[in-house]
């Protein structure tokens, strides 16, 4: 262990936790929430009764699907709202699978559990799901989606970005790939709004989920995109809603503050990318400086999101973030069944003792320069009281 410097006071109120946990949720922005609160109780009726308020209504939601359209880059008729990226996911595997013979289907080992399981629940009807491994470098390779492509093979589910490892997925070249075959290609966005400029004319993918609450948004609301020309059918059934694809009354708070929180990310996503990675980059530096033997970066050689980095550690990593206290991360569960932390550092080949030592950090914009610098130094103390007790 290194000599450090004495600490400099805090400059936050050290009482108070670090969050740094933005992956999982992020803080609802004070602008989403002040377009959001006229719809809570002023403006409560549901767009679709026949009132002059209701039309208000009903121009709001749709000034929403275009602030959502301008994030993703399509048109606003091309976005169905839905409660999240789950009913997002759920809606593109199963709706895209519901008119078709059943056939094989092509998902990443990474994949987010609501993709996985609206695709295994597709098993029961005859349709084979085949996994894609990723390479050691948390990345899908391009060629490992193409060697595996049938005649009858229906559709492939790819993410854009790994929540855990961080990792950037080549969706553009598996979607040329694919459609030259006569493939569809689903896409779970979720990770990759509000931290990278992106767009579905760089994806290419047919479908594309949306999650509000991972980009500053309100939680329960989301989007899915259809290309246009496609068909997507129902999962759920009642009154016919969002152009007959999903039933029930619109979360009209929940999607007002959804098409907000959209219009925000389109224009800070790329001074907030620059931003995270500058402090990702400080806290790993400090990290390491301040524990021997250095840790482990999780797919450090690989192109990942700005704000996210998962550590090994080489010591219990629930220890470490009891010790740690104030601090606000994620670590893998150790219980079965496995939970998305677990199956993807598994998936790039690490050992269970590497995953229980695995702490994955991720940044968002409110997260400052004084954090990053007292979360390092809290994990490095925590880390070294657990060293010295086993001594």
């Amino acid at each position: 262990m290194k000599n450090r410097p004495a600490a400099a006071p805090p400059l936050i109120d050290i009482v108070q936790p670090i969050y740094l946990d933005f992956n999982t949720t992020t803080p609802l922005a004070p602008s989403v929430q002040e377009a959001m609160q006229p719809f809570w109780s002023e403006h409560y009726l549901l767009p679709g009764q026949e009132h002059q308020g209701s039309r208000a209504i009903a121009e709001g939601l749709e000034r929403a699907r275009e602030g959502v359209a301008e994030m993703v880059g399509c048109d606003a008729f091309e976005l169905v709202f839905t409660d999240g990226g789950t009913e997002a996911n759920n809606l593109a595997v199963l709706g895209l699978a519901a008119d078709v013979p059943a056939g094989h289907m092509l998902i990443s080992e990474l994949e987010h559990d609501s993709v996985w399981g609206a695709a295994l629940s597709l098993e029961r009807g005859g349709w084979e799901i085949e996994s894609v491994p990723c390479q050691d470098d948390g990345v899908v390779a391009t060629e490992a989606v193409c060697q595996r492509l049938r005649q009858n093979t229906r559709l492939v589910c790819l993410q854009a970005a790994n929540p855990v490892l961080g990792t950037l997925q080549p969706v553009r070249e598996v979607a040329d790939a694919c459609h030259a075959q006569g493939v569809l290609v689903h896409c779970d966005a979720t990770q990759m709004f509000g931290k990278l400029p992106v767009d579905i004319a760089t994806l290419r993918a047919d479908t594309l989920s949306v999650s509000g609450h991972k980009y500053y948004g309100p939680k329960g609301a989301g989007a899915l995109y259809v290309r246009r020309g496609l068909t997507v059918h129902p999962v759920r059934f009642g009154e016919s809603r969002e152009m007959g694809v999903r039933p029930g009354a619109e979360n009209v708070p929940g999607l007002i503050g959804l098409g907000a929180a959209s219009q925000l990310a389109a224009r800070c996503a790329t001074e907030a990318s620059d931003r995270l990675a500058e402090l990702t980059d400080r806290f790993v530096f400090r990290v390491r400086d301040m524990i021997q033997p250095s840790v482990e970066v999780a797919c450090e050689t690989a192109a990942r999101l700005p704000n996210t980095v998962t550590l090994l550690l080489g010591t219990e990593a629930r220890q470490v973030q009891r010790a740690a206290g104030q601090l606000i991360v994620s670590t893998a569960r150790s219980a079965a069944p496995a939970d998305q932390m677990t199956r993807c550092l598994a998936a790039i080949g690490k050992s269970p003792s590497q995953i229980g030592g695995a702490i994955r950090v991720s940044l968002g914009w409110t997260t400052s320069q004084e954090q990053v610098d007292r979360a390092a130094d809290l994990l490095a103390e925590a880390w070294d009281q657990l060293v010295e007790s086993r001594r």
